[in-house]
């Protein structure tokens, strides 16, 4: 992913737009330095489908290659950041298929180069929860709620969190959520490290923008650069484990599906040791 722009964070008012045709399921805003991608399927609980997955990974290439934007921030239309994965979901794509576009959609993360700020404004479920290790700020409303329930959905991890919530929160922690279902705030995730600051939901939208926008003020080459100290000597275990997490989740999803020999064929190449 390219930043050549030499921006300060003095953005100019002509760069300053909303996009909404695009994206069947996202609005871009580019406001301040600020580019905001916003998961819109409310009626859906902001679930992504096999579109906004790769739409997702697509805006954030966007975000990457243009000079005007500073620091690149997600959120969810209406009162729910996220419901994760749709789970209409893949029923007619083929394995290989839902295994790349999983592993295209998490790696967009893991390389993103420029700040990345989750701005977390109701329940946040599944990947919206997996991936926040990822990310350089998160802040989320006191209402927010976090939840992980693979297992219960007879499903495993993604976004990389087999390697990054052990790493945050300790094994034992990141067991609970992640093979345990359990489900915490805003206040319990900000003393887990998922959470950088919790606000009042009456006037989270007031506080949490102006801040964002006073961070995108800062120099874009400083930015990148110290975010690449800090996270780069990860970034090949993180796209390692993003690999065999998408392989594993993909037999997962598919294992009710009556894939038949499909199923089978995904398990002997991606797994040839396997009885």
């Amino acid at each position: 992913m390219s930043t050549d722009g030499q921006s300060s964070g003095n953005i100019e008012t002509a760069s300053t737009y909303t996009d909404t045709s695009q994206y069947e399921h996202l609005t871009i805003t580019l406001q301040h330095g600020v580019r905001t991608i916003t998961f819109n399927r409310p009626e859906k609980k902001n679930a992504l489908n096999e579109k906004m997955f790769a739409e997702v990974a697509t805006a954030l290439q966007e975000a990457a290659n243009d000079p005007n934007t500073i620091i690149a921030a997600t959120t969810g239309a209406g009162n729910v950041y996220t419901g994760g994965n749709d789970k209409s979901n893949f029923h007619h794509m083929p394995m290989i298929e839902i295994r790349d576009l999983l592993t295209r959609h998490m790696a967009a993360f893991i390389d993103f180069p420029k700040p990345l700020v989750a701005v977390v404004n109701g329940a946040s479920v599944g990947v919206g929860t997996t991936l926040l290790p990822l990310f350089d700020a998160v802040f989320a409303t006191e209402k927010a709620i976090f939840l992980t329930p693979f297992s219960a959905l007879g499903i495993t991890a993604e976004g990389c969190s087999s390697y990054t919530f052990p790493l945050l929160m300790g094994p034992g922690k990141a067991a609970e959520l992640l093979l345990f279902n359990k489900k915490i705030t805003a206040r319990e995730a900000r003393k887990l490290g998922l959470v950088t600051d919790v606000y009042p939901d009456a006037t989270f939208q007031e506080e949490v923008w102006p801040r964002i926008y006073d961070m995108a003020k800062l120099p874009l080459k400083s930015l990148v650069y110290s975010k690449a100290l800090s996270r780069d000597i990860h970034k090949d275990a993180l796209h390692q484990v993003n690999i065999e997490e998408c392989k594993r989740v993909t037999e997962r999803l598919t294992f009710n599906m009556q894939r038949g020999e499909e199923h089978k064929e995904f398990i002997r190449t991606n797994w040839p040791n396997c009885q």
